[in-house]
């Protein structure tokens, strides 16, 4: 074992991202459309179950060489965690296994709950040091993209993965958190865009990020109230607004050179995905079935693209390394 650690290239490990837990958050949402579709339009569940085998097997790879990293460069993980743009993604390893909790739910409850647990306890973790860091340092508004989202308004993922696992007290604490942060970081990031410079071309990607509190925040509403009011209405038709949004903006796309930032596109894809199957659930009307397998399909044809794109680079040792 310790041979093998060695043959690690230092430098590679020196450099691996904690945003490589975007990749968990692609694969487990996409295992999450299939298992909903499954449930909804009678798709083979094994498509799910292969799905989550891969995804559950990457989480705990990256998980390893994370930690391998932490024991080996800890100043570079110092970097990380005191760097204004990246300390967002250390909630995507929290993310990670709340929706790991979820999938898991149809097969085995015990698991769903470990990870719910440990989840849910990172996560508010993490809120609570991002809105600190944001307090004690003198950020600029050029450090502000959707990536912002991750450890505050991811929040509203707690409540979809803990119903039935603890009391709604605590889901609806964390569904405030993050609704009341999305509006404010919306804003926020919306002034960026539209009166400052664009993001760097890595940071393109996380455009997409804007489709997914609307979308997940629908559906931890519907989790919490069961009822299809008007504001769950809102949530939903902002989640395709802003679906359309970038698709129209899909030119600010096309040409980016392939950064690890490219998951970026995955989870919010099956997010909106995700809240057009549940719309249909409610209402039966045909349109959102429509909608459900368009969305199906094109998600699943994102990840596709990306995981090859991630494979490609991977072999030409294009990751991993210094920026």
């Amino acid at each position: 074992m310790q041979e093998h650690i060695k043959a690690i290239p230092s430098n590679r490990l020196q450099f691996f991202p904690i945003m490589m837990f975007a990749v968990i958050m692609g694969l487990g949402g996409l295992t999450l459309v299939y298992e909903r579709m499954t449930s909804v339009f009678f798709f083979p569940i094994s498509v799910a179950m292969a799905i989550l085998v891969v995804t559950v097997c990457l989480f705990f790879l990256v998980l390893f060489f994370y930690i391998l990293k932490i024991i080996r460069f800890k100043e570079e993980v110092k970097k990380e965690f005191s760097h204004p743009i990246r300390v967002n993604f250390f909630a995507a390893f929290s993310i990670s296994m709340l929706i790991l909790s979820i999938d898991f739910r149809v097969f085995s409850i015990e698991i769903s709950q470990i990870f719910f647990i440990i989840g849910a306890l990172f996560h508010i973790f993490f809120t609570y040091y991002t809105i600190k860091f944001w307090i004690n340092n003198n950020l600029e508004i050029q450090h502000s993209n959707p990536a912002w989202f991750i450890p505050i308004v991811g929040n509203l993922i707690v409540p979809i993965a803990g119903v039935g696992i603890v009391d709604n007290t605590i889901l609806y604490f964390y569904f405030s958190i993050g609704i009341f942060f999305w509006i404010i970081l919306f804003a926020i990031i919306l002034n960026r865009i539209i009166f400052h410079n664009q993001f760097a071309p890595k940071f393109m990607p996380t455009l997409f990020i804007l489709i997914a509190p609307p979308a997940i925040g629908f559906i931890s509403y519907i989790k919490l109230t069961g009822s299809l009011d008007f504001f769950a209405q809102i949530l939903f038709n902002l989640g395709i607004f802003f679906t359309i949004l970038v698709f129209v903006m899909y030119k600010n796309f096309v040409k980016i050179k392939f950064f690890i930032s490219w998951w970026a596109f995955t989870f919010p894809m099956a997010a909106v995905t995700l809240s057009t199957v549940l719309m249909y659930e409610l209402t039966k009307n045909d349109i959102y079935a429509i909608f459900a397998y368009v969305l199906t399909f094109t998600t699943t044809i994102i990840v596709l693209l990306v995981a090859i794109a991630t494979i490609k680079h991977m072999k030409k040792k294009e990751i991993c390394i210094m920026e």
